[in-house]
């Protein structure tokens, strides 16, 4: 990730006193080992990747991507703790950011005066307005329900399954069936003996349908765990799609990225690179 690159509206200070620019669209994973972005030697409490901040369109936000310790976000008046990441790969929550400042690290970082400082300019239009996002009061942090991080192949099933609403949100356009999130999926990877294989042979096309089938039920059932929807509502496509959309947990901001070469290459390995 170039982080030196792009406009920056957020900003993260380190314990050291180094400052780190994170241009809008990028992601900086912190933690004390070698293999973080950032990396924070004295980072007591920290797992070898803590975390990651991530610059967006209207703000930032901040998830615990460690199977192992808690991470903190504080503010004026809160301090919120973030939990482990779930056992299947995928952080409980997120903490958004919309302005202003929020101190992050583990308990014993915040509470010795080392934490990492995370700061959010106000986001201006090319007039040089303030720009906010009109779905989120300003200023307020936001404890999101549901976090799916980008480099995940459930993140790249949850996009395409919304991407009809997020670049229609009147939402008459029909949303994708399973084997048409499967067929984009390999679309967006640029996977074109794949695609041969899906469009004539009715077992590779069954197989890689199912496994997209899996990840939507797990879309599913975080939406339910997470208390997206009201308790008994039937949780059609249309109601999940309708969930994730409105809690922020995919954007049309996210569509941008299947644009990005080093993305889809990334997602490429997921799906097509053997174990």
């Amino acid at each position: 990730m170039a982080l030196e690159s792009g406009r920056a509206a957020a900003h993260v200070t380190t314990p050291s006193g180094a400052v780190i620019a994170i241009p809008d669209g990028t992601r900086l994973v912190f933690g004390r080992g070698p293999d973080a972005d950032l990396v924070i030697p004295a980072g007591r409490g920290l797992s070898r990747r803590a975390g990651a901040i991530s610059a967006v369109a209207g703000g930032a936000w901040v998830a615990n991507i460690s199977h192992t310790h808690a991470l903190y976000a504080e503010g004026d008046g809160y301090r919120v703790r973030l939990p482990r990441m779930d056992e299947d790969g995928e952080p409980a929550k997120g903490w958004f950011l919309q302005e202003g400042t929020a101190l992050i690290g583990s308990r014993t970082m915040l509470d010795e005066g080392l934490p990492l400082r995370l700061i959010v300019a106000p986001h201006r239009d090319l007039s040089g307005e303030a720009r906010l996002d009109p779905s989120r009061p300003a200023g307020e942090p936001t404890l999101l329900p549901l976090y799916l991080d980008p480099n995940t192949k459930l993140f790249l099933v949850a996009l395409l399954w919304c991407r009809p609403w997020l670049v229609d949100p009147a939402r008459g356009t029909p949303l994708p069936r399973t084997p048409e999130i499967a067929r984009a999926a390999l679309a967006v990877t640029e996977a074109h003996h794949e695609l041969e294989s899906f469009d004539t042979d009715a077992a590779f096309r069954d197989r890689l349908s199912a496994r997209v089938g899996e990840h939507l039920k797990v879309l599913r059932r975080k939406i339910l765990e997470r208390g997206l929807v009201r308790p008994g509502v039937r949780l059609s496509d249309e109601v999940a799609v309708g969930a994730l959309i409105e809690h922020g947990v995919v954007t049309a901001n996210d569509l941008d990225v299947m644009t990005d070469p080093a993305w889809r290459s990334r997602q490429e390995d997921l799906w097509w690179t053997p174990a």
